[in-house]
C-alpha cells in the first residue's frame, strides 16, 4: 500500500453551471476533513479567472456549461502549464462517459460519479463517499505540489489468503527461458486513460500478442474509453466481452464493475467475464486478471503495471513472476500516480523500469528477444 502523507487542508473551488449543484458539491466538500472551500464559479470562464486569483489545490469541475466548458477549462490549464488538481464531477451517461474521458486524456486528475440518490440525504452520502475516498494520496506523485495534496482514491489492504505467501522469485534455474511471449497484460489505475492514450497508439498493427487491459473504472466508462483508443489505435480496441476468443491484433479492456479472467476452452483461450466479488476494492482487478494469466500463459506473458493509487497488481505479479513472465512497470518520473507501480517495483518483482514513453518500445523488444534481457 501507498504510504501516506498527514493530513494537509486542501483549499477547493467549485465550477459548475448549476447554483444548485454547486451549493450542493460546496457543502459536501466542506464536511470532509483538511479540506476548505474557498470559491465557487458558474461557468468556465469564471472558473479560469477564480484560479487565477484564489490559487486554489483543488477544483471540482463540471463539463457541461456554457462559454467555456470544463473540456474547455482543461486544455487552457494545460497551455498555462498549472499545477492544480482538477476532479470531473461525470454524469453515468455514455455521453458523460466519452466526455470524462476525454477530460482524463487532457490531465485531469480523476473524477466521480454525480449522485444518483432518490433522496437529497442519499445524493448527499453518496458524493461525500467518493469524495472522502479521494482523502488520502500517495507520498509520490508526477509534480511535487501534488505530493501534500490529501487526495486521491484510497484501496483496502486485506490480502487474499490463497496469494498472500507468493513469493516473487523465478523458476529453478533463475531466469526465464527463451520462450517467446505470446500475450500481454496491462493494470493501470489513476492516470490511465492519458497512459493508456499515450502506449497503445505506438503498438503496430502487426503486434504479434493480444492485449488484455485492466483500468479501474465504473460501468459505461470502459466503453467509453476502448471506442475512443480504437480510433487513435493500428490495433482494434473493444471492450472485452464473455466468451470472446483473444488473438493478436486486438486489445481487450475489462468492463467496468465486472471481473475478467481469461480460461481455456478447447484448444482455444477466450475471456470470461464474471461477477465475482472486488479484490483489493477493486472490480475489475488487475490481480484477479493477471493470476489468470499466469496459469494459463506461465512465462509466454509479460505483465506490465502503469500509473495508479493502492497495490492492485502485485499480487498477480508475483504469481506471473514465479511462473517465468517478464514484468515491466512504469518508472515514478512519469507516473500520474507512483503507487501500483512502486509497489511491484519494491517488492522486487519488476524486471524491466521504464519511462512511460519507452513502454511501446520495450514491450516489442522483450517480444523479439524472447526474454527479458
Amino acid at each position: 500500500m501507498d504510504t501516506l502523507n498527514e493530513p494537509t487542508t486542501v483549499r477547493a473551488l467549485v465550477i459548475d453551471d448549476s447554483a444548485l449543484y454547486r451549493k450542493f458539491v460546496a457543502s459536501v466538500l466542506n464536511t470532509i476533513p483538511g479540506v476548505e472551500v474557498i470559491g465557487t464559479a458558474a461557468n468556465g470562464r469564471i472558473g479560469l479567472e477564480k484560479i487565477q486569483s484564489l490559487g486554489p489545490d483543488l477544483v471540482t469541475l463540471d463539463l457541461e456549461m456554457p462559454e467555456l466548458d470544463g473540456l474547455g477549462v482543461l486544455k487552457k490549464l494545460a497551455a498555462q502549464n498549472a499545477s492544480v488538481v482538477t476532479i470531473v464531477v461525470s454524469a453515468t451517461t455514455a455521453e458523460g462517459a466519452s466526455a470524462t474521458n476525454e477530460a482524463l486524456r487532457l490531465g485531469a486528475f480523476d473524477f466521480v460519479l454525480k449522485p444518483t440518490g432518490r433522496s437529497p440525504d442519499a445524493s448527499r452520502e453518496h458524493l461525500s463517499k467518493d469524495l472522502a475516498a479521494q482523502r488520502s494520496t500517495p507520498s509520490s506523485t508526477q509534480s511535487s505540489d501534488r505530493e501534500s495534496l490529501p487526495l486521491g482514491r484510497t484501496f483496502s489492504s486485506e490480502s487474499m489468503s490463497t496469494l498472500s505467501n507468493a513469493g516473487g522469485s523465478r523458476p529453478a534455474g533463475g531466469s526465464r527461458a527463451l520462450a517467446p511471449p505470446e500475450i500481454v497484460a496491462i493494470g493501470v489505475s489513476t492516470g490511465g486513460p492519458a497512459a493508456l492514450h499515450q502506449v497503445l497508439p505506438q503498438l503496430p498493427v502487426d503486434f504479434p500478442c493480444p492485449v488484455m487491459t485492466v483500468q479501474h473504472m465504473p460501468p459505461v466508462f470502459t466503453k467509453s474509453l476502448a471506442d475512443n483508443l480504437d480510433r487513435k489505435c493500428a490495433l482494434k480496441v473493444l471492450e472485452a466481452t464473455d466468451g470472446h476468443v483473444i488473438k493478436a491484433g486486438e486489445v481487450l479492456i475489462a468492463p467496468g464493475g465486472r471481473q475478467m479472467r481469461l480460461v481455456r476452452e478447447g484448444g482455444t483461450t477466450v475471456v470470461q467475464i464474471t461477477d465475482d466479488p472486488p479484490e483489493r476494492s477493486c472490480k475489475p482487478s488487475v490481480d484477479y486478471l493477471f493470476r489468470s494469466i499466469a496459469h494459463q500463459f506461465g512465462q509466454r506473458a509479460i505483465g506490465v503495471v502503469l500509473t495508479g493509487m493502492g497495490d492492485d497488481g502485485t499480487l498477480g505479479c508475483r504469481l506471473l513472476r514465479r511462473a517465468g513472465a517478464t514484468i515491466v512497470a512504469q518508472d515514478e518520473q512519469t507516473c500520474t500516480v507512483y503507487g501500483m507501480p512502486r509497489s511491484v517495483v519494491e517488492a522486487g518483482l519488476a524486471d524491466r523500469v521504464v519511462p512511460l514513453d519507452d513502454i511501446a518500445n520495450c514491450l516489442m523488444e522483450v517480444i523479439s528477444s524472447g526474454a527479458c534481457t
